[in-house]
């Protein structure tokens, strides 16, 4: 069974710190859902202990040049000489907040791609190869063939591995009309914590366990900058919170990114402050691309997010 979709699909996602569940191996609807700072230490110590045990070797595929793979396996036996991921100069690491809770998420660059080609931001569409593998070292999904993957509808693991690379130079055209792309991609490993992933709501029939932190490993082909409601400011712009993600709704203190509280997120919004004018015509979109954000009433709040100006509200 192909379960890209519920893998990569945000409203698994958006609903696992709501979901109902009490322990990694028990079910049921009416249970206490866990503590995320309890199980974020449970996490990193499987997170760490795997790259601490672990080895890792990148191989190549003669078959599918533009899907090698990854392998893991355990410092043991006749591998007992092999260096643990932990000691990789490939590896690496950043802080990601996520509902208040900060994780370190670790990640491999193999190749970052590229040098002439952008790297997406976490709000771009890529076209990625990928595979799934769970902490068990189990491969729970996989897709050898580019697809394009919108990122603010993939999980958080997933996407913020994304800007850690570029894409490849070129490709060309089979006679079967497939593509090979230059041996120049992106490659990629990250390792996710379960709050930057499916927390306790794991995709229905794939082998991730509740809180359990799972592993992709990633091919970036290309990539392109979003807008995805074509009011002229690039959906990464439109994170007004400022906190990597574009679909949070205002909650307590934190703004969020719906400005004008119509249940819409400032990226799908196409009149971001709820007024009587579109986005696009309060904002001003130089030939060179760069955009202008003018504040007509003096007010400190760029017209398009100022529902003062022009006043009329309720558009």
């Amino acid at each position: 069974m192909n379960f890209i979709k519920n893998i990569l699909g945000v409203l698994v996602l958006s609903g696992v710190l709501l979901s109902c569940s009490s322990d990694d191996d028990t079910g049921g609807t009416n249970v206490q859902l866990r503590d995320p700072e309890e199980v974020k230490i449970e996490n990193m110590a499987e997170i760490e202990g795997f790259l601490q045990t672990h080895f890792f070797e990148f191989v190549d595929n003669p078959q599918n040049p533009n899907f090698q793979k990854f392998t893991f396996d355990t410092i043991a036996g006749e591998n007992s000489d092999k260096t643990p991921i932990i000691e990789s100069d490939l590896l690496g690491s950043k802080q990601v907040i996520q509902r208040g809770v900060e994780y370190t998420l670790y990640y491999l660059i193999q190749r970052e791609g590229n040098l002439q080609e952008r790297k997406p931001t976490f709000a771009d569409s890529t076209l990625v190869t990928f595979q799934g593998i769970t902490i068990d070292n189990e491969t729970f999904d996989t897709n050898p063939n580019p697809v394009w993957f919108d990122l603010p509808q993939t999980v958080r693991g997933f996407y913020e591995l994304l800007p850690e690379l570029r894409g490849s130079s070129g490709f060309v055209e089979n006679g079967d009309g497939t593509l090979t792309f230059n041996d120049d991609f992106g490659i990629g490993v990250v390792f996710v914590p379960s709050g930057l992933g499916f927390f306790a709501s794991p995709p229905i029939g794939s082998p991730i366990k509740r809180y359990q932190p799972i592993i992709f490993a990633v091919q970036l082909y290309k990539s392109k900058e979003a807008d995805h409601d074509q009011d002229g400011i690039p959906s990464f712009m439109e994170d007004v919170n400022d906190n990597g993600r574009v679909d949070d709704i205002p909650e307590g203190d934190d703004i969020g990114d719906d400005t004008d509280g119509d249940g819409l997120p400032n990226f799908i919004d196409r009149n971001d402050d709820g007024d009587s004018v579109l986005t696009r015509d309060e904002i001003i979109i130089n030939e060179d691309g760069t955009i202008e954000f003018p504040d007509s009433n003096g007010n400190g709040i760029p017209d398009y997010l100022d529902d003062t100006f022009p006043g009329d509200s309720n558009f």
